[in-house]
């Protein structure tokens, strides 16, 4: 019995001596209260990709820092951690925080355009909510007005360009489904809006007569007291339409519109002449 006591303390001391000679370094370093030695790691850990370290150990700098130069490149180092780890909103905030904290800094700029990238990061597929495209928009557009000369101006106009082309994927995506929903107005509405929004979209062709043909679809399904006013806007955009676009693929459709759409104003223009006869005969 004492011998098995014996070996059960023995197996705990060794235990307990294992478990502290395991302790990791960057425990020790972290309890170690050496701002020198928690300095020299939270850089070693950056420059080895271990970003959760360094991030932990900058956390103790950061106040330990307070008001020497020091601070200017543990913060900046510290931003990137969380960009690194794919945090983007805590980088964005962090980057931001850097570009006002030390606004004087030669890393300002870098800070900045980090700022926009980061939420450039958060910018999803163009289904989805677009919130952080146009955030990162604004914030490439202020970087280019701040920084003109920047090296990295032509990045930031180009993801500008991408972040643009998204918006745009997004609202043609919602024309074309109330196209398909025969929400014709709503389609309309939506396609004239990207026009404005978008003047140099690559779609203006596809987009213009996909306005056309939702006028000539709702002319067509609208009560009859609409119908003709309907039917004349389908006339103003099928004749600007080929005038605009004479060797577009759609032009036999869109003419065959105006074609019909002629017809129907004739038809009531007609109908118009007959009951006014009619009245005056009477």
């Amino acid at each position: 019995m004492n011998r098995t006591f014996y070996f059960f303390c023995l197996f705990g001391f060794f235990s307990v001596l294992s478990l502290s000679s395991c302790r990791t370094e960057f425990e020790r370093v972290r309890v170690s209260g050496n701002t020198d030695l928690i300095y020299k790691k939270a850089f070693e850990y950056n420059e080895e990709g271990d970003y959760l370290k360094a991030q932990t150990l900058f956390e103790l700098l950061i106040p330990a820092y307070r008001g020497k130069k020091e601070l200017e490149q543990i913060y900046f180092t510290y931003a990137y951690t969380y960009f690194y780890e794919k945090k983007f909103l805590l980088a964005a905030y962090y980057f931001d925080n850097f570009s006002t904290t030390f606004s004087a800094s030669p890393l300002r700029e870098e800070a900045e355009f980090m700022s926009a990238y980061s939420h450039y990061s958060m910018s999803p597929g163009y289904r989805l909510d677009q919130t952080y495209t146009k955030k990162a928009i604004d914030d490439f557009q202020l970087f280019i007005n701040t920084f003109p000369e920047s090296e990295r101006v032509t990045d930031a106009n180009k993801l500008i360009d991408e972040l643009r082309l998204k918006l745009e994927q997004k609202v043609f995506a919602e024309g074309d489904l109330y196209f398909n929903l025969t929400q014709y107005q709503a389609a309309i509405l939506t396609f004239e809006n990207m026009l404005k929004d978008f003047p140099e979209t690559r779609r203006s062709e596809q987009v213009r007569y996909l306005i056309t043909k939702a006028s000539f679809l709702l002319a067509e399904n609208s009560i009859a007291a609409k119908q003709e006013e309907r039917y004349q806007i389908v006339q103003k955009k099928t004749l600007e339409f080929l005038n605009k676009y004479k060797n577009s693929t759609y032009s036999e459709e869109v003419r065959s519109m105006n074609e019909k759409s002629l017809i129907k104003i004739k038809s009531f223009e007609n109908e118009r002449y007959q009951n006014q006869s009619a009245g005056s005969g009477s």
